[in-house]
């Protein structure tokens, strides 16, 4: 709790000194973590209540039917996967999920197209839970502001314009959320919820139920349990923020362990992404923003991409080799 910071986003929305807190206090979290508690928000309790308990209920539908929504029915990477489905660093994750996108008209892919223009499209949604499709997109709408209040907040804290994140963002963001369900018992030692990784994309933010599992690497090999806040979103920062400040801004390596007592785990979690066209720049930092010598990792088996959406669907063809194999087998070199 105390390496994790906590913000109230509602000291954004007042004036003076206390917006000038909260954007200084932002920036160091940025820099400093790469993870931080979001409270005050203004989402209304109930409102996260029901966004809760239907993904609740949607994991309680018969297997049967969350397999008639499954992924590799969709091109778009969209649906359902049972747990072991998806890989992270070529491992299984031990979760069950639900992917819901940017609902957009899908595009049929020529030859001369380039192969992010697949991930647009539609979602599958179950024909017995009509309510999940209208919870969801207004979450996915109530989060991308929130987001956007958050990367203008960030670009003040940097001394750039207000503005400046909104070009990658651009009028077609890769907005993507995920309903997760962690399940416990018949686990090894081995087994990993999700593997240790990096968001690819802006910003993430994490709804969690009140078991713990989320851990953050603070520093080499140190994991920080993200314990859950009632009423918070855990927020961090993906790939492309890192990027654009020549890594000043923080993408942190974070993994979920599998639950450990006798209740499944469950999570959404929201990502703002960059519209699959654009390309990340580099911003140019005040001299005391800018650093000698840039922290960025990255893995040579998996470079990172300037380009969004070679780099996105990079990371879907990786996570989800049955899909690529069905969809985009002559694509494979991308991987």
């Amino acid at each position: 709790m105390a390496t994790i910071p906590v913000l109230k986003l509602s000291m954004l929305d007042a004036e003076g000194d206390e917006k000038e807190q909260f954007i200084s206090l932002l920036k160091a979290a940025a820099h400093d973590v790469g993870f931080f508690y979001l409270t005050d928000h203004g989402v209304s309790p109930s409102f996260l209540s029901k966004v809760y308990e239907l993904t609740k209920s949607f994991f309680l539908l018969p297997e049967k039917e969350k397999l008639a929504i499954a992924m590799i029915n969709s091109p778009h990477f969209r649906g359902y996967n049972k747990a072991g489905n998806e890989r992270t660093n070529g491992k299984a994750d031990w979760r069950e999920q639900f992917d819901i996108g940017a609902e957009r008209e899908p595009r049929k892919l020529t030859d001369n197209d380039p192969i992010w223009l697949g991930l647009h499209g539609y979602n599958q949604w179950p024909t017995s839970l009509p309510e999940l499709k209208n919870v969801m997109l207004t979450y996915n709408e109530v989060l991308t502001n929130i987001s956007l209040k958050l990367l203008r907040a960030l670009a003040l804290g940097l001394k750039l314009p207000e503005n400046s994140f909104d070009n990658i963002y651009g009028d077609m963001p890769n907005e993507h959320i995920k309903l997760i369900k962690y399940p416990c018992g018949n686990l090894t030692a081995e087994s990993q919820g999700v593997g240790a990784h990096k968001d690819s994309g802006l910003l993430t933010l994490i709804l969690q139920d009140e078991n713990k599992g989320l851990q953050v690497e603070v520093s080499d090999n140190q994991w920080v349990d993200v314990a859950p806040v009632d009423g918070s979103f855990v927020v961090n920062l993906g790939e492309l923020l890192e990027l654009a400040t020549n890594g000043y801004l923080r993408a942190t390596v974070h993994r979920v362990v599998p639950p450990e007592g006798p209740n499944d785990r469950l999570s959404i979690a929201y990502f703002l992404g960059a519209s699959l066209d654009s390309v990340v720049p580099v911003f140019d930092l005040s001299t005391e923003l800018t650093l000698s010598n840039s922290f960025i990792k990255t893995d040579p088996n998996n470079p990172l991409l300037r380009e969004v959406g070679l780099n996105y669907m990079k990371g879907r063809l990786r996570s989800h080799p049955d899909v690529a194999k069905k969809f985009y087998g002559k694509w494979s070199n991308l991987v």
